[in-house]
């Protein structure tokens, strides 16, 4: 069962630390490349304060962007602010999805997020977590894959195996997490296949490939073919 209360304070914490490496950054470094192509460390922080706010928008019954257009166009203008104002839209926009999500709600009901998908009101303050983690990974800043906290990671780990569970571009696959040998294995990808490739290894390199982080550095692959398959964007 999903517990939004943990998960928001979850949220907290992970924003605290976000919010306490970007504030010994300067100027400068916000201008450089982020590890998402195309995008500068500014970029990456502008997403970030505008996703709380979609979130918020989806809670309150609004669509999550007004368009994807317009979604853009919010990154590109707040990507080359100063530091200072990048911090202040961060904390006020992460104040703001906190506030929404401690008002009284049925957290059972289905909300919309983009491009059609759905989901339960009580997963967004997973959901905004996994930006929170993943995006600070995305800064390039000292922060990697290794040091999410394991809870997150191995959740996450589920939530993307569901994601491409029956994807038709997806072999089936059996992932084993290093750290946890006895745990019921997960299964990903086409479930008809009778033969699925088993991928095993610590669970950041299962996170960073399953995210599209990384190649699969540090995984096994054994089945019929030792190569990791090429996973569709999310």
């Amino acid at each position: 069962m999903i517990d939004h209360a943990h998960d928001l304070a979850s949220v907290r914490d992970a924003t605290e630390r976000l919010l306490t490496a970007v504030s010994k950054l300067d100027n400068a470094v916000l201008a450089e490349p982020s590890r998402l192509p195309g995008w500068t460390r500014g970029h990456v922080l502008a997403h970030l304060a505008r996703n709380a706010d979609a979130l918020v928008n989806v809670l309150q019954g609004r669509p999550m962007y007004v368009s994807g257009e317009a979604r853009d166009a919010d990154i590109e203008r707040g990507a080359p602010r100063p530091l200072d104002i990048q911090l202040t839209d961060l904390r006020e926009s992460a104040a703001r999805f906190h506030e929404t999500e401690v008002a009284p709600a049925d957290w059972s009901r289905t909300v919309e997020l983009r491009n059609g998908v759905t989901d339960s009101a009580a997963r967004l303050p997973f959901r905004r977590w996994a930006e929170v983690e993943l995006h600070h990974v995305d800064l390039g800043i000292g922060y990697e894959l290794e040091d999410v906290p394991a809870e997150f990671a191995d959740r996450e780990i589920d939530f993307l195996a569901d994601r491409f569970r029956d994807h038709p571009e997806v072999p089936g696959i059996t992932l084993s997490v290093a750290e946890d040998p006895g745990r019921p294995v997960r299964r990903t990808g086409r479930q008809a296949d009778s033969e699925p490739l088993t991928v095993s290894g610590p669970a950041h390199a299962l996170l960073g490939w399953l995210s599209g982080r990384t190649r699969g550095d540090g995984l096994t692959a054994l089945g019929r073919s030792t190569a990791l398959p090429a996973l569709p964007p999310l």
